[in-house]
């Protein structure tokens, strides 16, 4: 049940949509679109599914090439993060439709039924309709619905989305893990870089229609092919500063420099952007060498257990993810620190010279 996608582009008028994109995608895998809002995840999906023609390219299913054929003739399940149900059915009979639809017996749609809606926190409403639901409820109604259907290919559009944290987590668990023991190729979009780290699998990092990287989901974190990836794989978007490498040292514009083997000493001497998340940045200095960064602190955001702190360095936004809740007013001076070790390298391209070294090391 192999999905490929060969050179497949949607553009719409003078829009391209969708830029030449190849992937192959095995049965059995989760595959994690990720990007920001208009990045391309949902029209990839449409595509895939056949609810959209590619303008160039095709897609084959098993080998057969199904470019042109309709969605109702393949084995797909959607769901959105608008999540869709049949008003005038019951949440029983709304997880029921596909498997009427499939002419399944009537025991073995029961069940089923029943199975899913227990996974999904539904049982006590079977009898009822959508629209007395709330809004989680209904998501949780479209998710069972597509858990029935058995079917090749999943799709789902931030399906969490309206979901609370607690449902989300479970669901984040259990959802990869029953379409992999059926066998079904899942492939789930999302905004967010640390939900994309918790599902695992592959990952897809899209940017205005273009698929930057494709791979294990890990490496494609640890090892971002290039500044663009980087910024998607980060949430806040990862930190970034020009360096100049000479001989046995790093150079920054501020005048201090680091031995060039803390980051990287077999890169060729140059000019590179150092790039560094949010949660590298740390108040107090490491152990060791460190790179101490002078900044003016601009606005503090208060997570609970956490800190993000942006900053102005020279006319650069940065932010720093610190743990723990600070006393910071806005104005101040601050000092941040940065373990080498945690310092990216790309070249004049955008492309990735050097990963970090603890990313390395992983």
């Amino acid at each position: 049940m192999t999905l490929t996608l060969e050179n497949v582009s949607k553009v719409v008028g003078t829009e391209t949509h969708i830029h030449p994109t190849d992937m192959v995608l095995e049965p059995g895998t989760m595959n994690v679109l990720l990007g920001p809002t208009l990045a391309g995840k949902t029209s990839l999906m449409r595509l895939m599914a056949g609810l959209d023609q590619p303008s160039t390219g095709r897609i084959l299913w098993q080998g057969e090439d199904v470019t042109g054929q309709r969605v109702q003739d393949r084995k797909v399940a959607m769901v959105y993060q608008q999540f869709i149900n049949y008003p005038s059915m019951t949440v029983y009979d709304n997880i029921a439709s596909p498997m009427r639809l499939l002419g399944l017996k009537r025991d073995e749609i029961d069940a089923k039924v029943r199975e899913a809606a227990e996974l999904m926190k539904l049982s006590p409403m079977l009898d009822r309709k959508p629209l007395e639901l709330s809004g989680g409820q209904q998501q949780r109604c479209a998710l069972a619905r597509a858990l029935v259907k058995n079917a090749g290919l999943v799709l789902l559009d931030e399906p969490l989305a309206n979901l609370d944290y607690k449902l989300r987590e479970e669901l984040r668990a259990e959802i990869p893990r029953i379409f992999e023991e059926s066998g079904s190729i899942f492939v789930y979009a999302t905004t967010e870089p640390e939900e994309a780290l918790l599902l695992g699998g592959r990952c897809a990092t899209l940017w205005q229609g273009r698929v930057t990287q494709f791979g294990p989901t890990p490496t494609v974190y640890r090892k971002p092919a290039d500044v663009t990836t980087a910024r998607v794989f980060s949430d806040p978007p990862m930190n970034f500063l020009r360096i100049e490498k000479r001989g046995d040292r790093f150079t920054f514009p501020d005048g201090q420099s680091v031995p060039a083997a803390s980051i990287a000493g077999d890169v060729a001497d140059g000019t590179y952007t150092a790039g560094f998340r949010p949660n590298h940045l740390e108040l107090e200095s490491p152990h060791g060498e460190a790179m101490n960064f002078e900044t003016t602190l601009s606005v503090t955001e208060i997570t609970g257990s956490e800190t993000f702190v942006h900053l102005d360095h020279h006319g650069e936004r940065w932010v720093g993810l610190i743990h723990g809740v600070r006393d910071l007013r806005p104005g101040q001076a601050l000092t941040v620190h940065l373990d080498p070790a945690h310092a990216y390298l790309f070249d004049d391209t955008g492309a990735l010279a050097k990963a970090a070294p603890y990313a390395e090391a992983a």
